[in-house]
């Protein structure tokens, strides 16, 4: 039966592509005539390449053609922040410092999308540097909700989760230094996961804090999102960062319930704290219970576990995130490379203005507080503290997963909120609450999608948490959750309990009709 493109997942899409049902070019059209339709008003993109994508395309349908075997994300499109270089597009990181950068390589991350046959559809916009939780620090323009176009997305990787939402793409790349894939994820309705530090490689993506930032995917299933990592881990460590490790693809087998841990007979660690906690809202509680509730009756053991120094997170997170931001910003000097003030008769000038006028200003806020909190006298009273506080915050989380396999909490403590809603920027660090905790200890984490709130009808998410370089674990108990809760509900608008259907981009939410596809094959 012809299906339209934003209802097919990223494996039955490859397995179209696969097996003759239609093109990588018509998958390809197809895509990018949903971001055609649908960026107007999601605005999820920075840049769009048709271009790349359309010639990726040919590629796999000449491979096909001759009889080679194809790669098995084959014509599946795919978005990728724009922090990460891709050749033959521009590396913004959505700031005037960037704005005319040309990517010199692609990131490995990038790199192994593509080789496993992904489309690149294009650069997807983010918070400024990968400063925010809204995707509105952006130099270049918000991006919108799907769900409700006066909602912010998340951020930092707010472009990526929007247009896996909106049905642009059904897969994207994001990074994540304080809960930039999880809480985006969250907030729109789809999947994205955190791996644990050092699974995938970051060589190629601007760094932010160079000791919390991890790349990981976006998808509409977990199926799909564990398809991602498997083509992210699969060329093994990546010598061009020395923080990579050796990681077995082994996901996709993880979401089928094969080889991984069963989640019978498994314990289930809730943080009573975490559930209490000042400013969760009742419906996101909810959705926490409902994801419990679908691991009871998959046979897990929940039990409470307790993380004693994890309020400390946050505090910890900005001393230690600022001070590595300004020691990674450092290099754009309005000197060699980026943004550069005119009319400068001296070197310190042209740095200091091009500085001043390339930055936007989260940006600046937090390069600045990093200068102060690297300084002489503050240094030895907060950096110090603060990298005590992750050794306990590391140290309480390795007791907790020698009780439990898996952790579940929430993603954020509340759904979407509207753009400009929270202009405080300690208000808005709060967006993180639940997320930063994992970034400090390194361990890996995925936000799953468990209905919509009771009184706001957004999107509401649950977390899962696993010891280091289990990830696979992850994708067993997400997948539990999704089953539980009733598939793929994310995909679509709809009651919890129904299965994929259309995209947010309907008429209800965008004022356009649902369907998006290419013309020819099974593709309609």
């Amino acid at each position: 039966m012809p299906q339209s493109y934003d209802t097919l997942s990223a494996e039955q899409i490859a397995a179209g592509v696969r097996d003759g049902a239609f093109l990588a070019v018509e998958v390809a059209r197809a895509a990018l005539e949903a971001v055609e339709a649908r960026e107007p008003e999601v605005q999820a993109f920075i840049q769009v390449t048709p271009e790349l994508a359309l010639a990726a395309a040919e590629r796999i349908d000449a491979a096909r053609a001759a009889g080679e075997t194809l790669p098995p994300l084959a014509g599946v499109p795919l978005a990728i922040k724009d922090n990460m270089n891709l050749e033959g597009t521009r590396t913004t990181c959505a700031s005037r410092m960037l704005e005319s950068y040309e990517s010199p390589y692609t990131a490995t991350c990038a790199a192994r999308m593509l080789k496993a046959g992904c489309l690149p559809i294009g650069k997807a916009n983010m918070d400024e540097f990968a400063f925010g939780s809204s995707t509105d620090t952006s130099a270049f323009h918000p991006t919108n909700n799907p769900w409700d176009l006066t909602r912010v997305p998340g951020g930092s990787s707010g472009g990526s989760a929007a247009a896996v939402a909106a049905g642009m793409v059904p897969l994207a790349l994001g990074s994540d230094t304080g809960g930039s894939i999880r809480q985006p994820a969250a907030l729109c309705g789809v999947v994205g996961m955190k791996p644990t530090y050092g699974a995938v490689s970051r060589y190629g993506v601007v760094a932010f804090g160079s000791s919390l930032d991890q790349v990981g995917p976006f998808g509409r299933t977990v199926a799909d999102v564990a398809a991602a990592m498997d083509a992210l881990v699969a060329g093994g460590r990546d010598p061009y960062d020395s923080t990579s490790q050796e990681v077995a693809p082994s996901f996709a087998a993880a979401a089928r319930g094969e080889g991984a841990v069963p989640v019978a007979g498994r314990r289930v660690g809730l943080v009573p704290a975490f559930m209490e906690a000042e400013g969760l809202t009742p419906e996101v509680r909810a959705g926490v219970e409902r994801a419990a509730a679908a691991l009871d009756a998959a046979g897990a053991e929940l039990v409470e576990v307790d993380l004693p120094h994890v309020d400390a997170a946050i505090a910890a997170y900005y001393v230690i995130g600022p001070a590595e931001a300004f020691s990674n910003l450092a290099r754009f000097d309005g000197i060699r490379y980026g943004y550069q003030e005119p009319g400068c008769t001296s070197l310190a000038r042209q740095s200091a203005l091009s500085r001043a006028h390339g930055f936007g200003a989260e940006a600046k806020r937090r390069q600045l507080l990093g200068a102060y909190l690297l300084s002489s006298g503050v240094y030895d009273r907060y950096y110090y503290a603060a990298q005590k506080a992750r050794t306990l915050i590391t140290a309480d989380y390795a007791r907790a997963f020698e009780q439990v396999d898996v952790i579940l909490m929430p993603a954020t403590p509340h759904a979407a909120f509207r753009h400009g809603e929270i202009s405080d920027p300690t208000a808005m660090y709060l967006s993180d609450m639940y997320t930063i905790s994992l970034n400090i200890a390194g361990n890996g984490g995925i936000s799953v999608p468990v209905g919509l709130g009771e009184s706001s009808g957004l999107p509401m998410a649950a977390q899962l948490v696993a010891p280091a370089f289990a990830d696979e674990r992850l994708i067993a108990f997400a997948a539990a959750v999704e089953r539980g809760v009733g598939g793929a509900f994310a995909a679509g608008v709809g009651s919890p309990e129904g299965a994929v259907v259309p995209v947010p981009g309907s008429a209800s939410v965008l004022g356009v009709a649902p369907a998006f596809a290419g013309k020819g094959g099974e593709l309609a």
